[in-house]
């Protein structure tokens, strides 16, 4: 008998047809390397399970069909409990400042060295499947990869928080997720958990301020600050301390979204901030931040009058001005989201010689959290091998073993002190991490330093410190979200506490709600100060006039002028602004002159919400079809709405009118195009009034 195997009929023939499939799908793609299994054995068929004939079962035998489906099962790591939907970005970090009086941190004293970061921006409370527009804080975490080690600075976009001590955040957690018993809402704090919470929880009043402003609502991830929160200690090579708190500046200013418009975004693009970022560094475009410090001793803090170990609290700059040392530019979108921006670990516990910690009990506690976390979402103690997690200095130690074990390390020396091994690792004096010699003593304890109980002060010097568009767009945040609260009780425990911030912001609130009176203020545990004002607690205040990092939208139709299309455009693009044509079908328009223009977007997906400003370039017979048209009468309600600058021809009048948009600052003919492009600088503040009713 001849022990030559010939293939069954219609194995040959499934075989054939999928071995001709590949080769057109080769010749349309161009070569490629061969499809392996994780153990490199190539794969002759990726698109058939091994089966016991072409309609039988399929067989457990299938050890490829096993490992891609078992990966598949396994890609999805549980997700974080907080800060779950983020974007990350590579970058450097540059010192133009050395603070080498004040630490042996290299990263903070070696002038002009570029070190490699990896940053991850992210909302707090909702699930990675979440949008990116709520109104929430902000994370803003960055992973220095220094040549003493990995440094993690893990921040927010505010500089203070809910609680003073690390005991109480699973209460926080759970009461602004959403609530377990019907599992909503989703992404949003205006429920009754989580102002139940906060009623019973005085401390956060100042937190509540930040995050009913329009902080927690930005324009874009590179238009955020950043802060450490807490204090830290620098120590210098002297074994001296100084206390630091850290701040990240944007260059392209602070900027932010209007409620209604974050609520829109959320829906015509969930993806708003994430697609902002990926095609601004795909356009190689960066994002850019001045890193600041404020540096103190503990003579200085006894002077403050607050705790700056209490993590509600922040230091005004007029108190303690910022040093400008460095600054950082993101400019790479990571290669692999999930390798990178959802594996990446931070722990505020990984720091380098020269950077220590204070006694903050809220800092305390996240030392253990966020290590404890990461045990849990990535497994195995040994997350710290993952590409994105790895120092990229020379390390050794003797740690072994352990799941998802990736390294090799050999010899039979892993403890020490040892003799056995001329080559294993050994402790440094010289150039290792040395804690600061800082005395302690006291009573153990559950206790709460006096110093942490004015819980109102500062709520107070923030309110104080906005601008009257500001105060407004805080006292309707709170009615919105009291509003959302089902007890009745709460909202007026709420309206009580806001009495200690302001009389005015509580009764602007109580009309806002209803209230028959205004509830009584409870008893703060002390006497509330009025602070000095501070005008860098203000956004409207701070934000830069500039087209940089904004986007400029160019609403066209059949017969729109093509010479002033084009030179709107290349005047935006010239002072910084990225411009997208916008047109009732994705496949572009023909011109009056009878060219093509391609478009970047059809009308009806792309929003008026998604840009800083906008121009409408229409035809007589367009304006007078898209005035039928709810998508562009959208559009233009939206950006007026909104108090975003309008640049307009004779039929781009006309729809404006059919919207009822009246002649008004902001609003200028497309000829003046300087007019027009300073006044999409910034948002027509003037209109807010007479287009929304606020509290």
């Amino acid at each position: 008998m001849s022990n030559k195997r010939t293939r069954p009929p219609i194995a040959k023939a499934v075989a054939d047809t999928v071995g001709a499939g590949g080769e057109l799908h080769q010749q349309a793609q161009g070569t490629h390397p061969a499809l392996t299994t994780q153990q490199g054995l190539s794969v002759s068929d990726n698109q058939n399970s091994l089966r016991l004939g072409a309609r039988g079962p399929t067989l457990l035998e299938d050890f490829i069909l096993r490992e891609k489906i078992t990966h598949f099962d396994h890609e999805r790591i549980p997700e974080r409990i907080v800060h779950a939907r983020g974007s990350g970005a590579h970058g450097h970090f540059e010192l133009t400042h050395s603070l080498s009086a004040y630490t042996t941190a290299k990263v903070l004293t070696e002038v002009g060295v570029k070190t490699p970061v990896f940053s991850r921006i992210s909302t707090v409370a909702g699930g990675s499947g979440s949008s990116d527009t709520p109104r929430d804080v902000r994370g803003f975490a960055i992973k220095f990869y220094t040549s003493q080690g990995n440094w993690d600075l893990v921040g927010n976009n505010i500089p203070v928080f809910f609680i003073q001590d690390a005991i109480k955040f699973p209460d926080l957690v759970h009461a602004v997720k959403m609530e377990p018993d019907r599992g909503f809402p989703q992404a949003a704090s205006a429920h009754d958990t989580f102002w139940d919470f906060i009623s019973l929880t005085p401390e956060a009043m100042h937190m509540v301020m930040w995050i009913m402003s329009d902080r927690t609502l930005p324009r874009s991830l590179r238009m955020i600050e950043g802060f450490g929160i807490h204090s830290f200690r620098l120590v210098n090579a002297a074994g001296e301390s100084t206390f630091v708190k850290f701040h990240w500046r944007p260059k392209l200013g602070l900027q932010s979204t209007l409620w209604d418009e974050a609520c829109k975004i959320a829906g015509g693009d969930p993806d708003f901030h994430r697609r902002e970022l990926f095609e601004a560094l795909s356009a190689g475009e960066t994002a850019e931040w001045e890193f600041s410090v404020q540096l103190f001793t503990q003579e200085m803090a006894d002077t403050f009058a607050f705790d700056h170990l209490d993590a509600t609290k922040l230091i005004p700059e007029e108190l303690v001005p910022l040093t400008v040392i460095g600054r950082l530019v993101l400019d790479r979108w990571p290669d692999n989201f999930f390798a990178e921006t959802e594996q990446v670990a931070f722990c505020p516990s990984h720091l380098v010689p020269g950077i220590d910690f204070s006694n903050d009990p809220l800092l305390q506690g996240r030392l253990f959290s966020y290590l404890d976390t990461q045990l849990s979402r990535l497994g195995s103690p040994n997350f710290a091998q993952l590409p994105i997690n790895a120092p990229k200095c020379p390390f050794a130690h003797q740690q072994r073993d352990g799941q998802m074990q990736m390294a090799r390390p050999t010899g039979r020396v892993a403890y020490g002190p040892s003799s056995l091994a001329a080559d294993s690792p050994r402790e440094s004096a010289a150039t290792g991490f040395v804690t600061a010699t800082v005395p302690e003593s006291g009573v153990k304890g559950r206790i709460r330093a006096e110093s942490f109980a004015d819980h109102y002060s500062q709520a107070r010097q923030f309110w104080h410190s906005q601008t009257g568009f500001e105060q407004a767009h805080i006292a309707s945040a709170l009615v919105f979200e009291l509003s959302k609260v089902e007890h009745l009780h709460v909202r007026q425990a709420m309206v009580g506490h806001l009495r200690h911030v302001d009389g005015g912001l509580a009764q602007r609130v109580a009309d806002g709600l209803r209230l028959p009176a205004l509830p009584d203020a409870p008893r703060p545990a002390r006497p509330v100060q009025s602070l000095p004002t501070s005008a860098a607690l203000q956004i409207i205040g701070k934000m830069k006039r500039t087209l940089a990092g904004r986007a400029i939208a160019i609403l066209v139709a059949d017969g729109s002028d093509g010479a002033a299309i084009a030179a709107l455009k290349k005047a935006a693009m010239a002072a910084g602004a990225r411009v997208k044509i916008v047109a009732p079908k994705v496949g572009g328009v023909t011109l009056a002159d009878g060219s093509s223009l391609a478009a970047d977007g059809q009308l009806a997906g792309t929003p008026s919400v998604m840009f800083d400003a906008v121009a409408v370039l229409l035809s007589a017979a367009a304006a007078k079809t898209l005035s039928a048209e709810s998508a562009a009468v959208d559009f233009v309600r939206d950006a007026y709405g909104h108090l975003k600058a309008f640049a307009v021809d004779a039929g781009g009048q006309a729809l404006l009118q059919v919207c009822g948009v009246q002649p008004c600052a902001g609003v200028v003919a497309v000829t003046a195009l300087a007019e027009f492009l300073d006044a999409a600088k910034t948002r027509q503040w003037a209109r807010e009034r007479s287009v929304r009713s606020l509290a």
